[in-house]
């Protein structure tokens, strides 16, 4: 495939053709935005701050004899990350991904350097140099996300999901946890303010169970003795004292 020259049809000789010439072959060393590939990146999800992916653009170059020519990698490019304050979302780059490279317009190497104000760092303009990504588009489907869309909110992943922070509340109509294996709950104290329905057995192991009333409508077990209330049972023969004996 061939390039498509902008060069008038009625010749090349006048002013205006080669003043044009002259400006096209300027804009063409000009860079803008392009498709890049990740090569590697300085942070791996890790809590830290913004790091730098070294990219490779995708779209190579091309001569007058339509020889394509690769790009070579861009190192230590800094790369965007959603972030207010001590606020972030931290979703870092992983090598493979495609996504977007922004070219500055200045030299903004002295900016990065002391992460602020600075003068530019040479006199180059456009440069791929000086480049920026955004990711990432192009990319497959993935197997850990949050998902938004018209049914709710999805939070998936295939390992573990840690909520840590001094006070977590959950407030809704109903709340269910499904849990396939168990449901462990390590906590010095327990509080249920309202009533239990437990469809199931309930083992206490160690301590104490104290309560002013409890209603059962089938077993309930006491030292192993069932006391429930479909339970009949015997008790020892009466002792000296006037009282019976355990129940049997």
């Amino acid at each position: 495939m061939g390039y498509y020259s902008n060069f008038p049809t009625g010749g090349a000789s006048g002013d205006y053709n080669a003043l044009s010439f002259m400006m096209q072959q300027h804009m063409k060393r000009m860079n803008t935005t392009t498709l890049v590939k990740v090569i590697n990146v300085t942070n791996a999800g890790e809590l830290s701050p913004v790091g730098f992916v070294d990219i490779q653009p995708l779209v190579d170059l091309v001569d007058g004899n339509n020889v394509r020519t690769t790009h070579g990698v861009i190192y230590k490019c800094p790369y965007f990350r959603l972030q207010g304050g001590n606020n972030a979302i931290i979703l870092d780059p992983v090598a493979g991904d495609i996504g977007i490279a922004l070219f500055a317009d200045r030299d903004i190497s002295s900016v990065i350097a002391n992460k602020g104000q600075a003068a530019p760092g040479s006199g180059r303009r456009n440069d791929m140099a000086d480049a920026l990504y955004i990711g990432g588009v192009l990319n497959g489907t993935p197997t850990q996300f949050v998902q938004f869309n018209s049914s709710g909110i999805t939070l998936q992943t295939p390992n573990t999901c840690k909520i840590q922070a001094n006070d977590i509340q959950i407030i809704a109509p109903t709340v269910e946890i499904n849990a396939s294996s168990s449901v462990t709950i390590t906590t010095p104290t327990f509080t249920v303010n309202g009533s239990q329905v437990n469809n199931g057995n309930v083992t206490l192991t160690t301590g104490t169970m104290q309560a002013p009333n409890v209603n059962a409508t089938s077993q309930l077990l006491a030292q192993g003795k069932d006391v429930g209330p479909n339970h009949t049972h015997d008790h020892g023969t009466m002792t000296a004292s006037g009282h019976t004996g355990t129940v049997i």
